[in-house]
C-alpha cells in the first residue's frame, strides 16, 4: 500500500474539498490505524503556521479550512478546471 505524508494529504483536501479533518487525512494518505494523534498534531502545526484555519466542528471532530498561506499561494495561475466545485479556489471567486 502506498502512503504519503499527512501534510500533503491535508493540503490536497484543503484545496480540493475546502475542509480537512483527521479522519479525512488518515483516509486520503492511506495511513495505518492508530495514526490519528500524529495527524492531529500535524494539522495543529499547520494551523499555527497559517496553512489551515480552525473552525467550529462537530464537537469531538476538529475541522480545518484553508488558511491565508494556502489561499494566497496560488500565484501561478494554476488550472483548477478539474478540481472540486466546493474547493477553496472557488470561495473567493467572482463567478
Amino acid at each position: 500500500m502506498k502512503r504519503e505524508p499527512a501534510w500533503v494529504s491535508a493540503i490536497r483536501l484543503a484545496m480540493l474539498e475546502g475542509r480537512v479533518t483527521v479522519d479525512g487525512v488518515v483516509e486520503e494518505a492511506n495511513l495505518i490505524e492508530g495514526r490519528e494523534r500524529t495527524v492531529s498534531d500535524v494539522l495543529e502545526t499547520m494551523r499555527e503556521r497559517d496553512l489551515l484555519a480552525a473552525v467550529d466542528g462537530d464537537g469531538d471532530t476538529d475541522v480545518y479550512v484553508p488558511g491565508p498561506v494556502l489561499i494566497e499561494s496560488d500565484r501561478f495561475n494554476l488550472d483548477f478546471d478539474r478540481a472540486s466545485e466546493g474547493g477553496a479556489h472557488r470561495w473567493n471567486s467572482a463567478v
